[in-house]
């Protein structure tokens, strides 16, 4: 199952949870802000924790590269 859904005709195509409209950034801001998954989701009750955690996972195996310009 896709825990983040891509479409036009949802929030502009902002990447959200799946079934719902809350922008998978959000969470990630929640973080930055000091806050916890349990205060996301009491905020947030129609996205799964599932999801969260399934999205924290794949954030975490995103691998960056970052190059120089010449």
């Amino acid at each position: 199952m896709n825990v983040v859904t891509v479409d036009p005709e949802i929030m502009w195509g902002t990447p959200c949870f799946t079934g719902t409209r809350v922008p998978v950034q959000t969470v990630f801001d929640y973080f930055l802000d000091g806050h916890t998954i349990d205060e996301f989701h009491r905020d947030f009750p129609e996205v799964k924790k599932s999801q969260v955690s399934k999205v924290i996972q794949q954030a975490s195996e995103v691998k960056f590269v970052i190059c120089k310009s010449a």
